[in-house]
């Protein structure tokens, strides 16, 4: 998900270099969205993940 977010801000620059001024933006909108939606995934399942209990049993 992180390789779309990337792919996109590329390729908005890419067009914002060239002078696409509309994709830019709509690029950008779009890779800072897939890139927010990364790290909220993120930390759901860091959060989500089994703790272990630090007990040893013998």
């Amino acid at each position: 998900m992180i390789r779309s977010a990337i792919l996109f801000l590329v390729i908005a620059l890419i067009s914002g270099v060239t002078g696409f001024g509309i994709i830019a933006g709509s690029t950008a909108v779009i890779a800072q969205t897939i890139f927010f939606i990364s790290i909220v995934m993120l930390l759901v399942s860091l959060l989500s993940s089994p703790r272990p209990t630090g007990s040893i049993d013998s």
